[in-house]
């Protein structure tokens, strides 16, 4: 029985939305998505707001909408730079379990090459500053990421370790 929220993070494209929508599904609890949550806040993408107000409105945005959200039981797929930025890694912590969907930076790489231009941090950027981005900006985060609970290579390990790790 899962008492307190399922928190996934990790690089942008690692999967976050399409297996906390599975991983939700099969434990029977409701999927929350936090960049939908934060674009029905402001009425907007969030591409948008962050081309009109820049990255550190976006963060602030952001981190007041986590912390807005209902701490009850439910898989919650947070933004790839969510944990990384003001208290939110305590936070997400302190609320609830956290799992962290690791991916080989080259992998994420090819899935945000195909879908850069929903991606404000990315969307103008040649191939080769892509993967310079992409490296750079994993060796940055990777200290928060590795934080989690749990850390999971859902490439080189079944759905099923996931779900083990959901409900330990």
């Amino acid at each position: 029985m899962i008492h307190t929220p399922l928190f996934l993070m990790g690089f942008m494209a690692s999967g976050k939305t399409k297996t906390g929508k599975l991983l939700a599904k099969q434990l029977e609890l409701p999927f929350l998505d936090l960049d939908q949550f934060i674009e029905d806040e402001i009425g907007q993408k969030i591409s948008n707001y962050f081309q009109a107000y820049g990255e550190e409105a976006f963060r602030k945005i952001e981190s007041k909408c986590l912390h807005d959200i209902p701490i009850q039981p439910s898989v919650i797929s947070l933004g790839g730079g969510t944990p990384c930025f003001a208290d939110n890694l305590a936070f997400i912590k302190n609320a609830g379990k956290s799992i962290y969907l690791k991916k080989k930076p080259e992998v994420l790489i090819g899935r945000l090459r195909e879908k850069k231009a929903k991606r404000p941090l990315v969307a103008n950027l040649t191939d080769e500053e892509l993967q310079e981005f992409v490296l750079n900006t994993l060796k940055k985060r990777e200290f928060y990421y590795q934080q989690a609970d749990f850390i999971i290579d859902l490439e080189n390990e079944p759905f099923s370790k996931l779900m083990e790790l959901a409900v330990s």
